[in-house]
């Protein structure tokens, strides 16, 4: 008669579940590794046949191409390194341009979308359900070839007071130069906020401690004037002003808003504003019903039980989706390279890439700015997002 040897608790055999566990987990990383290791010689040997050197030292290379905006001093005779600055600053312009824009115009569509008004309530919801179903491509190149490019030349540009011209060279407004007074004009702004932060602080103490109500804005207001006006007169203007003026066929001075860099703008913030309207709509509706009532029966005014009673509870709803519309306007702003927006796609990952032939690095360098970005905006939203998160205790 044969008798079954019994299996020991924490045997190294297969029948072991911890053992076959660990035993894939270590074959999967090998497949990893030499998957790998086989892409990474492949592409070296393939690079070596076709006589294409790899590294990043084309980046100390002259780029030899013109730019037509840039937000940092460019020449043509410029490296593919001042190109990819170039590049990364326009992208951060549009993608913090849309963020501010969608946030106010998103914040805006969502409180109208629960306003008592009938009109306000159902001009919010045709234009949520508009530009929320039309693909953002399409959006761009509707403001762009359709709107922006049919504005008159800049002989017949719209003149605004002889400081804004719109034509369909862009929007030119005045540029700021420095002053002698500038760095008086900072400190003094730097000294009134201070105060005004100290004097806030101080009001509430002192509301906490006797309950009178102080009002601290007027006196804040007075030094933010007063002040930077004292170091004018003092030291001098802060910023002078350089105006745009129509010589030959353009304009010359002051600065430019691009055609490309607008129709970006118009088409990414009202596109994601209506994503943002919903988020901003479900997050007041998440709060109960009895916090509304508890207002009222208290006699709070509806801007002041909105104000510090619903929007600090439905923050806490609104804040992870909201970051995920964030990512998406960084990530969306590659979309520039359909019309010509000189952004990191269309720069490095166009431009210097059929120049040099660098494909991989141009390829890798662009993906991990974006992964930078994608990671800082979550970093920042998810640090906010922990200091208006409920403590249970």
């Amino acid at each position: 008669m044969s008798h079954r040897r019994p299996t020991v608790k924490g045997s190294f055999t297969l029948s072991n579940p911890a053992v076959r566990a660990w035993l894939f987990q270590i074959l999967a990383i090998v497949a990893v590794v030499v998957i790998a290791i086989y892409l990474v010689h492949n592409t070296v040997t393939n690079l070596n046949n076709r006589g294409i050197t790899s590294g990043f030292a084309f980046l100390d290379r002259a780029a030899g191409f013109g730019i037509v905006q840039h937000l940092i001093d460019y020449e043509q005779g410029d490296t593919y390194g001042r190109v990819f600055l170039v590049g990364l600053l326009n992208t951060l312009l549009v993608s913090a341009l849309c963020i501010v824009f969608a946030s106010f115009l998103g914040f805006f569509l969502g409180l109208a979308r629960l306003s008592e008004n009938w009109l306000l309530r159902k001009l919010s919801t045709i234009y949520i359900e508009t530009f929320r179903n039309i693909p953002p491509l399409l959006q761009i190149f509707f403001w762009y070839f359709a709107v922006l490019r049919n504005l008159p030349g800049p002989r017949q540009a719209v003149n605004a007071m002889d400081l804004l011209f719109l034509s369909n060279r862009g929007l030119y407004i005045p540029s700021p130069q420095m002053g002698e007074g500038l760095l008086a004009f900072a400190a003094a702004v730097i000294v009134a906020a201070i105060i005004s932060v100290g004097l806030f602080r101080f009001n509430k103490a002192h509301q906490i401690k006797t309950g009178q109500l102080r009002r601290t804005w007027p006196a804040a207001l007075g030094l933010i004037i007063v002040l930077p006006l004292m170091t004018h007169w003092f030291f001098g203007a802060a910023l002078h002003w350089d105006i745009p003026q129509l010589r030959g066929f353009n304009f010359q001075g002051g600065m430019v808003l691009i055609p490309e860099l607008a129709a970006l703008t118009i088409a990414l913030s009202v596109y994601t504003s209506a994503f943002i309207a919903e988020i901003i709509r479900s997050g007041i509706q998440s709060v109960p019903h009895g916090q509304h009532e508890a207002a009222r029966s208290l006699g709070l005014p509806h801007p002041v039980t909105l104000r510090q009673v619903i929007i600090p509870q439905a923050l806490r709803v609104i804040i992870p989706p909201l970051t995920s519309q964030y990512l998406n306007i960084a990530k969306n702003s590659s979309l520039a390279a359909a019309i010509g927006y000189p952004d990191m796609v269309s720069l490095f990952a166009g431009t210097v890439l059929n120049q040099t032939g660098q494909a991989i690095e141009t390829i890798a360098i662009t993906m991990s700015v974006y992964l930078l970005i994608s990671l800082s905006i979550s970093l920042l939203m998810n640090i906010y997002n922990r200091r208006i998160a409920l403590i249970e205790r």
